[in-house]
């Protein structure tokens, strides 16, 4: 037992250190409408900060857009790295895949909801609705959401 929380600690420093050093990718995937879409994407990085990233605007030079990346590919964060690199010129190393159960957990119930109702109900731009309609969070929640498989990690 003592053995696998030492593995587990070390993987986290160094996906921690990773992160930090890398450009993160941050995908807001949804499976409520059957085929998983991407509903929001972020990118972040130590110098930039977040930069909120509509998943229909970001295209590759096929046309193909973010928000179809499971149904567009075998291998769809590498074909979302792919896509950043060609509309925002920037290249991730890591990407953080957030389901709604743990951005729920994370930024309150009804996140969703709100950003939904924000966005089509009162006309927000999609980045908008976001930051409005986050008004709280909890980090306590992100390791359980890791462990449950609600939050997945991958380097690309």
């Amino acid at each position: 037992m003592r053995l696998v929380v030492k593995i587990v600690g070390v993987i986290a420093v160094i996906l921690i250190i990773l992160a930090l050093m890398s450009n993160v990718l941050i995908l807001a995937a949804d499976a409520t409408e059957g085929t998983p879409g991407v509903d929001m994407a972020a990118l972040w990085s130590v110098g930039g900060g977040f930069q909120w990233i509509y998943p229909g605007s970001s295209h590759n030079a096929q046309g193909q857009t973010l928000h179809n990346i499971y149904l567009d590919s075998d291998e769809p964060y590498q074909f979302a790295k792919d896509i950043i690199e060609y509309t925002y010129h920037t290249s991730p190393n890591v990407c953080v895949v957030i389901d709604n159960e743990a951005a729920e957990d994370i930024f309150g119930d009804g996140l969703v909801d709100n950003i939904r109702e924000k966005d089509w109900g009162e006309g927000y731009d999609r980045g908008v609705a976001v930051s409005m309609s986050i008004s709280q969070y909890n980090v306590l929640q992100i390791i359980p959401n890791l462990l449950t498989g609600h939050i997945h990690i991958h380097l690309i």
